[in-house]
């Protein structure tokens, strides 16, 4: 069931870069895997996924520990707490939710080496949502030029869950806009040639619209009897 999902996904991923401007780009497929345990996460990986994204500092660990024998880039999406920086943030090949400047602080203190961070976006506006506000980032920019141990590779959003798909290309193509408004600063420590936006329900429009990352969960399980 996993390997036909696995296929299915890349054969969507592949339709979708086609139908794109930017067809030319490659695309990172992260699976997300924090609704499973790390024996179906390794199932992912054996059909040729290889890179894994936890929301949480527990789950990253747990799965860190269970499948460090395998050759993987590790992902972690979701809100970071500043006083657990230090538990997980060198283990982290790209952090994807840095949403504000006393984190960013506590990475630079924490971290011993350059952490690939991607400045999350609140495009749509919505109260419960986190990160900059897209009239902030001229102002914060400046600051990363600053640190030693932090680059900003790229920018990341979420679309709400109950966008059309209309919706979701807007708030996509704004963040692509801002992504390249970013990059052509050519400030230091901030490249910004990344986009990490799309998730299961919308992966398909974010590709379509520039996306270099998506973030995929539930279509990698589909038909499995989820028990974690």
């Amino acid at each position: 069931m996993i390997s036909e999902n696995v296929k299915n996904i890349l054969n969507n991923v592949d339709a979708a870069r086609a139908a794109s401007y930017y067809s030319n780009q490659p695309i990172s497929i992260l699976a997300v895997t924090k609704y499973v345990d790390a024996d179906l996460a390794r199932e992912v990986m054996e059909n040729g996924i290889t890179n894994i994204a936890e929301n949480r500092t527990e789950l990253f660990l747990d799965k860190y520990e269970k499948l460090k024998d395998l050759d993987l880039t590790w992902h972690l999406i979701g809100s970071l707490q500043r006083r657990k920086v230090k538990d997980v943030i060198n283990l982290v090949d790209y952090f994807h939710a840095l949403d504000s400047m006393k984190l960013a602080g506590e990475i630079e203190k924490r971290a011993t080496h350059r952490i690939k961070c991607f400045l999350e976006v609140n495009v749509s506006g919505e109260a419960s949502k986190h990160g900059f506000q897209p009239n902030e980032l001229q102002e914060v920019l400046p600051e990363f030029e600053k640190f030693n141990n932090i680059e900003i590779v790229g920018l990341m959003t979420m679309a709400p869950f109950t966008a059309t798909e209309d919706e979701c290309a807007t708030i996509f193509k704004t963040l692509k806009k801002l992504q390249v408004e970013v990059s052509n600063q050519n400030l230091k420590n901030v490249s910004c040639k990344e986009l990490s936006m799309g998730m299961s329900r919308d992966y398909q429009i974010a590709i379509r619209e520039g996306a270099t990352f998506v973030r995929i969960g539930h279509e990698f399980f589909k038909g499995v009897d989820l028990k974690y």
